[in-house]
């Protein structure tokens, strides 16, 4: 179906660049899979006269139009005005809108005050879309042959909206007689100029009519194999055990997963518990570990030894081992992983110590040198890595390979993976 569906963002902060617009990004991800697609994005700023000129356009033009942002308690928060003046309906409160505000406050234990209520103003005859996270509800009203669904701008907020409600009631009032089925397979150690090249030697006869797209992130690489017709279905999920067959190793998962839930899952489904012993990444490999719903249960403990003199105190590092050999060393690294898996009595453990830059660096350990060491008790591996990015991207990425070489290890993967090869030091 040619549906004609666009996005009006708004917000000073937008157009200022102080936020950086994420969320049309997202619409137009879950949308996706409805084969509804966003013909246009449209951003302006918090102006009254303005936000009513775009929305009297667009309805116009559009069969379906998202408003994201402008549902908050301010004054600069004109979503529910200006479209109430737009459709000639005066702004009434909502009961639904206002039962919720009540019940959002007294949950976080306050009252609500005349700010917050604006939130409950909404314009005559519109329909109320639940908000499971935040305090603005959504509505939808039906101007000009136009569906207009208004949004909150909070990401979080948003998420939830579209996967609960927003979603699910467009693709019951537009179907399709044929949906996109997309399968998104998440990657680690392989880059995007690496699997295409792979994909077209291994896979000469690949299918015309299933879609591969490539998303180059980081840490991550997303494949995303579609197909448009039912019948191509069959041809789809051959294309996608296909690429599982080749690339196994290097798939973390599907959908939006990360090395840090798929370790964590790993752990659960093992009864497994890991701890970490982090320096140069300063807590990073903790922190993504512990941002994974139900962590709790695989992680045991971390140890942040940014000084030598930490290293010595908690984790049982020699002080000839770091005269010796240095603190980015192997030595040290499996010292520290050795003395994180004492004080924890966890199953697996994963140690870092490098010099992330931009200063620190020497001929031997330029800025860019990482020591990793990973496994478990009765089996420690520790490899040296390059990476000479900027500090912060150096962080990530070892953090990213740490939980990967984790992953490896619980999943009893032996071969070395590619990145082994590619991160290697020149000198």
């Amino acid at each position: 179906m040619d549906l004609e569906l666009r996005l009006l963002l708004t917000g000073n902060e937008l157009m200022s660049g102080v936020t950086v617009d994420s969320n049309s990004a997202l619409i137009a991800r879950k949308l996706e899979p409805l084969s509804l697609q966003v013909c246009a994005k449209h951003t302006i700023g918090d102006d009254r006269d303005l936000l009513c000129a775009e929305l009297e356009r667009l309805a116009s033009a559009s069969d379906v139009l998202i408003v994201n942002g402008g549902l908050g308690p301010t004054r600069d928060d004109l979503t529910a005005e200006a479209l109430a003046a737009v459709c000639g309906v005066p702004l009434e409160e909502s009961a639904v809108a206002l039962a919720h505000l009540e019940a959002w406050s007294a949950q976080r234990g306050y009252a609500m005050n005349a700010a917050n209520r604006k939130q409950a103003m909404l314009p005559a005859g519109a329909a109320v879309i639940p908000n499971a996270v935040g305090s603005a509800v959504g509505f939808r009203v039906r101007y000009r042959d136009c569906e207009i669904l208004c949004t909150p701008g909070v990401p979080g907020e948003l998420r939830v909206m579209l996967d609960r409600e927003i979603v699910p009631w467009l693709g019951a009032q537009f179907p399709a007689a044929d949906r996109v089925v997309i399968t998104r397979l998440q990657f680690f150690g392989i880059g995007e100029s690496g699997l295409q090249q792979l994909l077209s030697e291994q896979c000469p006869d690949w299918p015309p009519h299933i879609e591969l797209g490539f998303r180059a992130g980081a840490p991550t690489l997303e494949l995303k194999i579609s197909s448009f017709r039912a019948a191509d279905e069959r041809d789809r999920l051959a294309c996608e055990q296909r690429v599982r067959e080749l690339f196994g190793d290097y798939i973390i998962g599907t959908g939006d997963t990360s090395l840090a839930r798929c370790v964590v899952e790993l752990l659960g489904r093992a009864g497994q518990r890991v701890a970490t012993a982090e320096s140069c990444t300063g807590g990073l490999i903790a922190a993504m570990l512990t941002e994974v719903p139900g962590a709790s249960a695989v992680y045991e403990a971390g140890v942040v030894s940014y000084s030598n003199r930490i290293k010595q105190q908690l984790l049982g590092v020699e002080a000839h081992t770091l005269a010796e050999h240095g603190a980015v060393s192997e030595q040290v690294v499996r010292e520290m992983a050795r003395g994180a898996l004492a004080l924890s009595g966890a199953e697996h453990v994963v140690s870092v110590s490098g010099v992330a830059g931009p200063d620190g660096g020497s001929a031997d350990k330029p800025v860019g040198t990482v020591w990793i060491c990973w496994g478990g008790q009765g089996r420690l591996r520790a490899r040296q890595l390059y990476f000479p990015v900027a500090r912060k991207l150096f962080q990530t990425m070892v953090a990213a390979t740490a939980l990967d070489l984790l992953r490896r290890e619980i999943l009893g993967i032996e071969e070395e993976p590619r990145y082994f090869r590619e991160r290697v030091l020149r000198r």
